[in-house]
């Protein structure tokens, strides 16, 4: 029988891995996969690859891309939770822009929206500087850190053929619910969205029928 993926509370947090290695996951399949089961759901990226990844996915104006604002994928997910909280909202970002964010864990728990999820795409490095060693890679544990600020739900991924139970945690377990998917380092052709920000968040707005078309 396949294992089911890894799901943890704050019960568990004594028996939580030092490092989930390896990393395994082909990003872009993964994602795409994982996005089918969106339905009406709202994606914010952070910056680089998971905007790539998401856009190549297929573009929808439900797409909130990001192309700078490092650290603040998270924070904007949260805030568009709490002002839409009849759509479930996703925060799509990376190990690297989710370490210099990660003060807004604390906030999301605190704020407790039941309708965001968090996935962290996780290949232990800096990759958009170089592909330097990432804090993730060593003693570094997201989800035991997502459950010490108050997110009390976490999923760790490392396989590829999780994404429909991963999309079910995600987009369907009352938030704020957080994961991780253990990806591999790979390089995958550059599918880049629309780049003016203004027409962005127009687009969007216009989504949430808060901007006329």
């Amino acid at each position: 029988m396949t294992k089911a993926p890894e799901k943890t509370t704050r019960s568990q947090v004594k028996d939580a891995p030092k490092n989930a290695g390896p990393n395994q996951i082909d990003r872009r399949s993964f994602v795409k996969d994982l996005l089918q089961h969106r339905g009406s759901g709202l994606v914010v990226t952070g910056l680089g690859s998971p905007t790539w990844d998401l856009f190549a996915s297929g573009d929808q104006p439900e797409n909130l891309y990001s192309w700078g604002g490092m650290g603040l994928s998270v924070s904007t997910a949260l805030g568009i939770a709490l002002a839409q909280p009849d759509r479930r909202v996703l925060a799509l970002t990376g190990d690297g822009e989710m370490m210099m964010g990660i003060g807004s864990l604390g906030v999301v728990a605190d704020q407790a929206p039941g309708n965001l999820g968090i996935l962290v795409l996780d290949n232990e490095r800096f990759a958009e500087t170089g592909r330097q060693k990432g804090l993730s890679s060593g003693r570094a544990d997201l989800c035991a850190i997502a459950r010490g600020f108050g997110i009390a739900e976490t999923m760790l991924v490392t396989e590829q053929g999780k994404s429909a139970d991963l999309a079910k945690f995600l987009f369907t377990t009352k938030g704020p619910v957080f994961a991780v998917a253990k990806i591999a380092v790979t390089e995958d052709p550059w599918k880049l969205p629309e780049k003016d920000g203004a027409a962005i968040s127009l687009r969007f707005r216009q989504a949430l029928g808060l901007e006329p078309r």
